[in-house]
């Protein structure tokens, strides 16, 4: 059995790490948004990727969820004597990770090929597929204008208020060749923001396909819990496209291409809403603040998807 697990960001890779704890490397792999990537500094990023990374090779910084663990900011702070732009904070061995993946592509190498390298050297036995090997970008329009993703999230800090979000070249964009759907026995969509880090993926033409005819089990798990968002801007993303920040509007987001829906149980008052959109629920924990509630989840998921078949 092969599962999918589709991820981005901090919400996402916390359930992810917990999926390597139940499956063996054989048995699971990511496909992760790179909507969000960009280059700073001339340097390729792939936010989504490297928190990933992090994650599964304890290198994360536990308290922020990105970003590396006893990082120092030499760079930084030399960048900002010199006037240089200092909004996107790249840590010293964060930015060799950078630098050596900008330098794999300019000699080459595909984005995929490039993070399996990256993987491997960072001691990752799971196997972590960019969504695509082409260029794909999240920008949204804001009181401030169209802003890039990053701009938005990171320089913008969230502020502007959100009237339309864009995918650009996402519908033309080819799916990770790496990923042999044919394998795939169940898919999970992470906690992740549904708007800015699920949808990148699902614009992807191959992808929302596949999900919207396979028998596959396919289940999506809440990243909102009594009207608000685990982690990040979705419940203030979702008020200002005019949808209530609820778990059922989630579900209702992935109508057509999930079977399956984790609600946590503190909104059970929810779950006829959701199963009367044709998706089945299960009751678990999905706040995840230890290992332990990370792994109890993943177990919950899982077994939620055998009983779908």
């Amino acid at each position: 059995m092969t599962v999918l697990a589709l991820t981005g960001g901090v919400g996402g890779a916390k359930l992810a790490l917990g999926l390597t704890s139940v499956l063996s490397p054989e048995d699971l792999v990511f496909l992760v948004n790179t909507g969000d990537d960009f280059t700073h500094l001339g340097l390729h990023i792939s936010p989504d990727v490297d928190t990933l990374m992090y994650t599964l090779s304890e290198l994360a910084n536990r308290d922020q969820g990105w970003g590396r663990e006893n990082e120092s900011w030499n760079f930084m702070e030399s960048l900002e004597a010199l006037g240089g732009e200092t909004w996107f904070q790249l840590g010293d061995r964060d930015l060799a990770l950078h630098h050596y993946r900008t330098q794999q592509l300019a000699e080459g190498l595909t984005l995929s090929e490039v993070t399996s390298d990256i993987a491997q050297k960072l001691g990752i036995k799971f196997r972590v597929l960019p969504m695509s090997d082409e260029s794909v970008r999240t920008e949204v329009d804001t009181t401030s204008g169209r802003l890039s993703f990053q701009y938005y999230f990171v320089r913008e800090k969230c502020e502007p208020e959100v009237s339309a979000i864009h995918y650009s070249c996402a519908a033309d964009a080819s799916l990770n060749p790496h990923l042999l759907l044919n394998d795939i026995h169940a898919v999970v969509i992470c906690p992740s923001n549904p708007y800015l880090s699920v949808d990148p993926m699902l614009t992807i033409p191959e992808l929302r396909t596949f999900l919207a005819s396979t028998d596959t089990p396919v289940v999506a798990v809440t990243p909102i819990v009594k009207g608000l968002a685990l982690k990040g801007p979705t419940a203030k993303l979702m008020a200002e496209l005019g949808v209530q920040a609820t778990a059922t509007n989630v579900a209702k987001h992935y109508k057509g291409l999930i079977n399956g829906f984790v609600l946590d149980e503190t909104d059970a008052e929810l779950r006829d809403s959701i199963e009367s959109l044709g998706v089945r629920v299960s009751l678990s924990q999905t706040i995840m603040r230890t290992m332990e509630d990370r792994v109890e989840l993943a177990r919950n998921v899982l077994q939620f998807t055998e009983s779908l078949r």
